[in-house]
């Protein structure tokens, strides 16, 4: 090896610990834990309380609809925002993801779970079910009813409602008369047939 090439070495090995030594100075301020002393604030806390009237983010759930389901106290009957088809969408996808292992893709309550021995749940089609507020469906899929768990915590408030929407889709579409279908589509179907 040439002496030359040695030299280069040391020195990229010298370089190397120079940098590994060098660090922010932001790395090494002083800290305090959490409710730890501090001689520096007048009230000794280093955990500083809060403004009044902080709000954690995300957490300001003043949409008594939306977040509770819920209008003046009572369940509501309407929804939140308007019905599109991205919000079906969205609601058939979680739908499929959180209800039908349970209440099947149709909703009769005839899901994978109920066939390996889960309790069945009511089909979405019964005359109570289809006449329930929208609210009472939100409160049930926030807090749980009877063997079923609350989903509150995996499925965000709007999601919710998603779900709520494609249900009475569902719904919709195994009680429907020809007589619900605008005339312009009927007189189609009926040419079809």
């Amino acid at each position: 090896m040439r002496a030359g090439g040695h030299r280069s070495r040391w020195i990229l090995i010298l370089c190397s610990f120079w940098l590994i030594a060098c660090q922010q100075k932001m790395a090494v301020q002083p800290s305090y834990r959490p409710l730890e002393k501090s001689e520096f604030f007048p009230d000794e806390r280093a955990s500083r309380p809060l403004v009044e009237g902080t709000v954690a983010r995300d957490e300001l759930h003043e949409n008594e609809q939306l977040y509770e389901g819920k209008v003046n106290g009572k369940l509501a009957e309407t929804f939140p925002f308007p019905i599109t088809r991205e919000v079906l969408e969205r609601g058939q996808e979680r739908f499929n993801i959180y209800c039908a292992p349970c209440h099947d893709r149709i909703g009769t309550g005839q899901g994978m779970i109920v066939r390996r021995g889960y309790r069945a749940p009511p089909s979405y089609h019964i005359d109570r079910l289809r006449t329930a507020s929208v609210g009472h469906l939100f409160q049930v899929i926030t807090h749980g009813f009877g063997v079923m768990p609350d989903y509150a915590a995996q499925i965000p408030p709007k999601d919710r409602w998603a779900i709520i929407a494609y249900i009475r889709a569902l719904q919709l579409s195994q009680n429907a008369k020809l007589a619900d279908v605008p005339e312009r589509e009927r007189r189609q179907l009926e040419a079809k047939q």
